[in-house]
């Protein structure tokens, strides 16, 4: 299905170092293909610096930008579902908003898109420090020890969706990390085609990831396992 219309989203938080450039840059790309309609849309995750007034002032200033607020900090899995919940059109972008990732590279995506309804990106090469990329190893080895999810890189941040496809895999619940994995075992399980494109990943520019920490890295696991007991009744019950 060609792509005419497209909501793309960037989950922030803490992120005014970068929202502006983000958002900007996404306009600029945007602008320049073959689009007949699309949309911009910042989830600020319960910001504590200025990534909501920013967006807010962005949004004031471009027709396409959308904002979407969490009053508090609720994390990476809840802001990708309010992302996918406010994207109105019938094509689904998600990417960080910390920079890392060039949106340039979606003209494959959008091409992909011609013969597949999911197409997700796999990280060439991390440009993270090395104690993050064997974090990373071993969160992808869990998953594939738990759920036989053959996928190159489960976490990348960018992905495309049909609108479609998202309402074949149903609601997802996670709040943390695990939302990756819950979407990819969902589209699996909805026997819907999996694209992978390799994309390239660039240094943070400014600001600090949050992901490493203890609280988010437990939080992690616990929903892992939730959602391995989840999926385990269900296959006894098909």
């Amino acid at each position: 299905m060609t792509v005419r219309e497209l909501s793309v989203f960037f989950p922030c938080f803490n992120e005014e170092a970068n929202v502006e450039t983000v958002v900007e840059r996404a306009l600029a790309v945007l602008r320049d293909r073959d689009l007949d309609r699309f949309e911009v849309i910042v989830i600020d995750d319960g910001s504590s610096d200025e990534t909501g007034v920013r967006a807010d002032k962005l949004a004031a200033r471009f027709d396409e930008v959308r904002v979407v607020h969490h009053v508090e900090n609720q994390g990476y899995g809840a802001a990708l579902r309010s992302g996918f919940g406010a994207a109105a059109l019938p094509w689904v972008f998600l990417t960080d908003g910390d920079g890392q990732f060039d949106l340039n590279e979606i003209d494959v995506f959008l091409a992909a898109a011609e013969k597949a309804d999911v197409i997700v990106g796999f990280r060439r090469e991390r440009a993270d420090h090395v104690g993050r990329r064997v974090n990373t190893w071993l969160w992808g080895l869990a998953v594939r020890c738990l759920f036989n999810l053959r996928i190159r890189d489960i976490d990348c941040a960018f992905k495309l969706l049909s609108r479609d496809a998202l309402d074949r895999v149903g609601p997802l619940t996670a709040s943390g990390a695990v939302i990756s994995t819950e979407l990819l075992v969902g589209v699996r399980r909805a026997r819907i085609p999996i694209v992978e494109i390799g994309v390239h990943h660039y240094p943070r520019q400014a600001g600090s990831p949050s992901g490493a920490s203890w609280r988010v890295i437990l939080r992690a696991l616990r929903e892992l396992l939730d959602l391995r007991v989840r999926d385990w009744r269900r296959e006894r019950h098909s």
